[in-house]
């Protein structure tokens, strides 16, 4: 019988861990900074404040990444997870500033009174993390390979958005003919790397085909070092930089129900990661890996950031290089607390043009999905044709976010976290109608469905 480590937790050689883990921070930083952003931006911030939020989110981000990959006791799923600020957390957080501004108040009262939300959020995430995790199992197959597809489906709204070159299609430069001439070359690149490369080439495919579009970037001017220039080479991320946390029971409240929404989508994350990486999920890698979810969210709020979840941008790039091994995402831990400390090198990620990250993003996001079909072709549709509708309905559920963003405007806006993710809506979804046409399987039955299904999507 062999004794070699499952491949989830191989060490590879420091220069592949370096590249494949700067692979993974190019794939996230656009979504890990957006976050400190829109909230900076918000509360009229000045851009040093601005900049001291991007920092830190990038310091916590690998911090929380540490602990998620790497794994501590009690603590962490060891997988290949990279960690970032969850967007869930955006709508709450901006009806907290519009209601600090109506009533006048400090901005940095409105971030503590964030702040102090989102550890509360954090500690309430590592005491439910046991109770969700039970959960396990009703996710059958058919459920996870729902949430997945679905996971894959949202996904490819932000690749096309960056492919197009600006976040909503209401930017004059959205869509212009040199961003989607970019991204395509990007795509091409990547395409052309992973089938003409070989073994480690083909492995940083992603990351090549982003240097190279990047080059070309440089070269028809839209691509910048100016902001690298500026910025500073060191800077210091200390805990409460605006004051201490401000404890307000509302905002508590609709910031654990963030963390409920997180929860449940990273365990839908952490479902295809297993699936992914042949590794199955148990109840105990659950729980430590909700757990970490919720560390990650109460550090967020003690060094001036926000909630913290696993980033399915990085799931779908897994799948395409095939690499499994978590310590690449260690590596992009260790990387993404420098640049949180080395403002001049964040700076240089950040220049990198979103449409430059778009061809990758199509690339990568569509493996998500593809790894939802191939859990779903395991599953029996032929004797069973209640799975159909299982799967039939709840992926219309999970579009509802996307193709009609106004059909709950008349909902309560404190539901606004639940009723506005798609991953949610299909999982809440796909687990009660899979409970009403095939019922409730004991732990035993549900762990040995879900491993045959991990190993026969290896």
């Amino acid at each position: 019988m062999s004794t070699s480590p499952h491949a989830v937790d191989q060490m590879l050689p420091p220069a592949r861990l370096g590249a494949l883990g700067l692979q993974h921070v190019l794939v996230m930083y656009a979504g890990a900074v957006a976050v400190p952003l829109i909230v900076g931006r918000a509360l009229d911030l000045g851009p040093a404040d601005i900049a001291f939020l991007i920092n830190a989110d990038l310091f916590a981000c690998g911090i929380v990444t540490l602990i998620q990959a790497f794994g501590f006791p009690g603590v962490g799923i060891r997988l290949p997870v990279m960690m970032g600020v969850t967007f869930a957390s955006v709508a709450p957080m901006l009806a907290m500033i519009g209601a600090g501004k109506a009533a006048g108040v400090p901005k940095e009262q409105t971030l503590n009174l964030i702040y102090g939300s989102v550890i509360a959020a954090g500690v309430f995430g590592v005491l439910i993390a046991p109770f969700v995790s039970r959960m396990l199992r009703f996710f059958p197959p058919v459920v996870t390979g729902t949430i997945i597809l679905v996971i894959g489906i949202s996904l490819m709204r932000i690749g096309i958005n960056w492919a197009a070159g600006a976040p909503v299609d209401t930017l004059p430069s959205y869509g212009d003919p040199v961003h989607l001439g970019v991204a395509t070359f990007v795509l091409l690149s990547i395409l052309a790397i992973t089938k003409y490369g070989k073994g480690f080439l083909s492995n940083i495919s992603v990351l090549l085909g982003i240097v190279l579009g990047s080059v070309v970037a440089i070269l028809i001017g839209k691509m910048s070092f100016a902001k690298v220039a500026a910025a500073p080479w060191f800077g210091v991320v200390l805990p409460f930089h605006f004051g201490m946390p401000v404890f307000e029971p509302v905002a508590i409240i609709t910031m654990c129900l963030v963390m409920i929404v997180v929860m449940i989508e990273s365990t839908g994350m952490f479902l295809a990661l297993g699936a992914m990486t042949g590794k199955a999920v148990t109840e105990e890698d659950l729980t430590r890996g909700l757990r970490a979810d919720g560390v990650g969210t109460l550090i967020g709020g003690v060094f001036n950031t926000f909630p913290y979840t696993s980033f399915s941008q990085n799931v779908g790039l897994v799948g395409v290089t095939g690499v499994r091994s978590r310590f690449v995402c260690v590596m992009g831990g260790v990387i993404l607390v420098a640049l949180g400390l080395t403002p001049k090198l964040a700076q240089l990620v950040e220049s990198v043009p979103v449409f430059v990250l778009g061809g990758a993003g199509l690339v990568m996001f569509g493996m998500v999905a593809a790894t939802g079909i191939r859990i779903l072709s395991a599953v029996d549709f032929a004797s069973s044709r209640n799975n159909l509708y299982v799967v039939a309905i709840s992926v219309g559920f999970g579009m509802i976010p996307l193709v009609a963003p106004k059909f709950f405007q008349y909902m309560p806006k404190a539901m606004a976290p639940l009723l506005h993710s798609g991953i949610l809506l299909a999982a809440v979804s796909a687990v009660v109608l899979n409970l009403y046409f095939n019922g409730v399987k004991s732990r035993a039955e549900a762990a040995a469905e879900a491993a045959a299904s991990t190993h026969g999507s290896e």
